[in-house]
């Protein structure tokens, strides 16, 4: 890639935005002996949800999850899990304010439980849906109604926090309007990326009972030898010699040292992502559940001005998103505003979402979502006038131009945090790699039947400081549950950010949403071995 020296001066802050020395780490992160946690439906919860400003307004769904076969185009009919039989979900769309009133019910097979997260709403504690943090698992053949104010503005999804039931098709998304939106527009366009596995070479628990064997049992010569430690992501400086050729294709399936990988992917590199970009072989990448060789197609006219707000829904693939011949307008990041800046593409982290701004010319475009490091792609079209659809492999300029990634973005001057001291500060150290997937946040797996074991303890009131340090040779995109996060002192208000290995980035948020919240990788795969910890506001 020619434009590498363009591009390394942008990307230069990726994952290091507020860096500076690290604080010490406050005491309380440790074992939660003797700390009182705020009750997810407690007093303090009740108290919050009081000071929401509503409306009064109620938008009632029933939101059913069951066992489907969908379309995803090119005549791929996979088996899979959806919500009313589609994947996405029906879009949900509500004015800001309004109380969202959604009937899960579960028709999940073999006793399956499941649940539903809000994706970057901060809500009330208890509908926050992580079983068991903060709710008893929805069982198969039974309901549970999630009911909160939606108090901010954006771009959102929701999907289970159950499990590894993310990489399947239950997700839809979530907007939220602004009856006072500045931003002038003629049209909108929903584009939810996802990367898919489910139904074609096998499905989620089987990726995930593969990795989990890790790669200590493999014969890879010395970079899964004992003394490099362990902790790193796929190192392939020591793999050189391998035929990667075929890793990325779903029929490769080698057997070493006794191991079957048939989902576990080889040789994804990626220079955003400061190496390995990721794990898992997807045979498919979606966008609006189309394969490219059947793409989603957006019809419009020349000369309109389109809002695309794009939600990256995926398991484990960070896309590089470009709109062939265009520019985009980065407006929002994570459903919150930023000051406007012009790219030619986006790089998207699992659980980020992105608001651009594009005019539309004449002709038919491709809107390109590259699986970064995987050598693949999700495709699908904007047509305003006549043209040939361009091939399911296209990749427009755009994606070697001016590549967006969140630590060049600034917040917009209205919701930038007040200045205020810093009350706490905790280090929130990612740790494990391939070698045992072990991965984890300072050193302790997550565990869900005793979620508040070791929690990071918070009060209310408090303006807190996370230090994230990487100390993984693989990139983390690092989500909090019920707050958004602003990047350093001056960056875009996030709920989800992606920390490069061996990096740090520091960020602060006001713990104003009292409960019990997840913090955790947003890589299906790592959130589940345990990548996660409990944010737990004292009683």
């Amino acid at each position: 890639m020619n434009s590498i020296n363009r591009r390394s001066v942008l990307l230069a802050g990726l994952g290091v935005a507020g860096a500076g020395a690290l604080a010490a780490c406050s005491g309380g992160s440790g074992s939660g002996g003797g700390n009182a946690l705020v009750n997810p439906s407690g007093s303090a919860v009740a108290a919050a949800e009081k000071k929401r400003k509503g409306t009064g307004r109620q938008q009632k769904l029933t939101l059913t999850a069951a066992p489907a076969v969908i379309d995803l185009g090119g005549g791929v009919m996979p088996k899979t899990w959806a919500f009313d039989g589609r994947t996405p979900g029906k879009e949900v769309r509500l004015s800001v304010g309004d109380t969202l009133v959604a009937e899960l019910s579960n028709q999940l097979p073999n006793k399956t439980t499941t649940s539903i997260h809000w994706h970057g709403i901060a809500l009330r504690n208890d509908m926050d849906g992580v079983p068991p943090a903060t709710q008893t698992a929805v069982r198969a053949g039974s309901t549970f109604t999630y009911r909160f104010v939606a108090d901010a503005p954006g771009t959102y999804f929701f999907h289970p926090h159950v499990g590894v039931q993310l990489d399947r098709g239950l997700y839809a998304p979530l907007i939220v309007e602004d009856p006072k939106e500045t931003l002038v527009y003629d049209d909108e366009w929903v584009v939810l990326l996802d990367d898919w596995v489910d139904g074609v070479t096998g499905t989620p628990d089987e990726v995930f009972a593969e990795l989990k064997q890790g790669m200590g049992g493999m014969d890879m010569g010395e970079s899964a030898s004992p003394s490099s430690s362990g902790m790193e992501g796929h190192d392939m400086g020591d793999m050189g010699g391998m035929d990667m050729g075929d890793s990325a294709s779903p029929s490769a399936s080698s057997s070493s040292g006794g191991m079957s990988m048939k989902f576990m992917l080889m040789g994804a590199e990626s220079d955003l992502l400061g190496g390995d970009a990721g794990d898992v072989k997807y045979p498919h990448h979606l966008i609006n559940g189309r394969v490219a060789a059947d793409p989603d197609v957006y019809t419009g006219k020349p000369g309109k001005k389109v809002r695309l707000r794009i939600i990256n829904a995926g398991g484990d693939t960070a896309y590089r998103v470009a709109l062939g011949d265009h520019k985009l307008t980065v407006t929002h990041a994570d459903g919150f505003p930023v000051r406007h800046q012009e790219v030619d593409a986006l790089l998207v982290g699992m659980g980020e979402r992105y608001d651009v701004l594009v005019t539309l010319g004449d002709g038919v475009f491709p809107l390109v979502a590259l699986a970064e490091g995987k050598n693949a792609n999700g495709l699908a079209l904007v047509r305003t006038g006549s043209g040939s659809a361009p091939k399911a492999t296209v990749s427009p300029k755009e994606l070697d131009g001016m590549i967006m990634s969140a630590s060049q973005l600034r917040a917009a001057d209205d919701v930038r945090l007040k200045s205020a001291k810093t009350d706490v500060t905790h280090q929130i150290k990612l740790t494990g790699g391939m070698d045992k997937y072990n991965w984890a946040i300072n050193g302790t797996p997550f565990d869900m039947n005793d979620p508040d074991a070791y929690p990071i303890l918070i009060e209310e009131g408090q303006r807190v400081r996370l230090d994230f340090v990487n100390d993984t040779d693989m990139w983390h995109p690092m989500h909090l549950h019920g707050h958004t996060y602003q990047l350093g002192d001056s960056g875009p208000r996030k709920d989800t950010s992606i920390v490069l290995p061996k990096k740090k980035l520091s960020v602060f948020f006001d713990a104003d949403n009292p409960g019990q919240w997840m913090l955790h990788c947003h890589n299906a795969y790592h959130g589940e071995a345990g990548m996660m910890a409990n944010v737990a506001y004292r009683a």
